[in-house]
């Protein structure tokens, strides 16, 4: 017998909690509610209708609910087509402020006439496995013909008068394009017109240049007067030197030497029409030059004086269209 009152009371705890939990369940389920409302059940096909969706519920003690609203494409079924949405709206009850309403509004149309049904929306919010909103029925009507009526031609369109005025108006920026370039020309004729000065010709007077030889002797001349190795600068002396060098091939072969090396100078030299001696002088020249720039060498005073000797034969030997140059100059003056 006791054993029967233990079984008792036992299933009388569990159905007691069951219970309990129905009716929590319950609770939470009529706290939110969806809802899915047409402006009209009722359209001429393509017309627009407005379908609105919305969610109500209720957030007591603080207590947060994460909504999430249904997917809706383009279509909602492939007779009814979406327009458009609206951004979700969410509002507060004025008298009770725990109480959420979210809205949205859908447009919606249909090209295919017929009763076509809305299927539920399902919405998840809170702890349930969704909340639906009921089925909708839209009824979409063609346009009823008038059998009684004649079938009639097609009206041909009217005719209307169509004047300067109007064709001004339709190429506005045409006309002031047009007429702005024609100020434009009007302003600079009388510009020119009457700022125009009588301009004096400009002679010309032909100054003739001066051999790359005589400019190279008379820098020569100078870098002698001025005893730079003698002094025992080595290296300006020999810069100094080849710079002379350099400018005189420049102006008399149009080899960039001052831009370029020693190698690359005399590989420039391997097609120019010069004797072998003055190349073998052109090269003691740069080869020392280098050798006391880069690498510190302390020449004989005698190859100093080689390379001076070396540089001047060099001119000497390379100088023959030069002075035929000169020698025309000098004639047509």
């Amino acid at each position: 017998m006791k054993q029967i009152l233990n079984h008792i009371k036992q299933f009388t705890r569990i159905a007691l909690l069951v219970a309990c939990l129905f009716v929590s369940l319950n609770a939470n389920a009529q706290q939110i509610k969806a809802t899915a409302k047409l402006d009209s059940n009722e359209i001429t096909i393509g017309q627009q209708v407005k379908l609105q969706l919305s969610i109500q519920y209720r957030v007591d003690g603080g207590k947060h609910i994460q909504v999430l609203w249904p997917e809706i494409a383009d279509t909602i079924r492939k007779e009814v087509e979406v327009v458009s949405q609206s951004k979700i709206d969410t509002t507060i009850d004025k008298n009770d402020p725990y109480l959420f309403t979210q809205t949205q509004t859908l447009n919606i149309t249909s090209f295919d006439s017929g009763y076509w049904a809305i299927p539920p929306f399902k919405f998840l919010a809170g702890d349930t496995n969704g909340i639906f909103t009921d089925p909708l029925l839209l009824q979409v009507n063609t346009i009823a013909a008038d059998t009684t009526q004649a079938i009639k031609d097609i009206k041909e369109p009217y005719e209307q008068e169509y004047t300067w005025i109007d064709w001004i108006k339709d190429n506005t920026l045409i006309v002031c394009v047009f007429t702005g370039s024609l100020l434009v020309l009007l302003i600079f004729f009388l510009i020119m017109r009457y700022t125009r000065k009588v301009v004096v010709p400009m002679v010309e007077v032909e100054i003739p240049k001066i051999p790359a030889h005589i400019i190279a002797y008379e820098k020569l001349e100078k870098l002698k007067g001025e005893n730079l190795w003698q002094n025992g600068k080595l290296k300006l002396y020999h810069s100094q030197l080849t710079d002379i060098v350099r400018e005189y091939i420049e102006n008399r072969f149009k080899i960039q030497a001052l831009e370029q090396t020693t190698d690359e100078i005399l590989f420039g030299f391997r097609n120019v029409s010069i004797d072998e001696q003055s190349k073998t002088k052109l090269k003691q020249v740069l080869i020392l030059a280098d050798l006391v720039k880069f690498a510190k060498e302390q020449p004989m005073p005698t190859e100093n004086d080689l390379s001076m000797s070396n540089t001047y034969g060099f001119i000497d030997g390379t100088k023959r269209e030069e002075e035929e140059t000169k020698k025309a100059v000098d004639n047509k003056q």
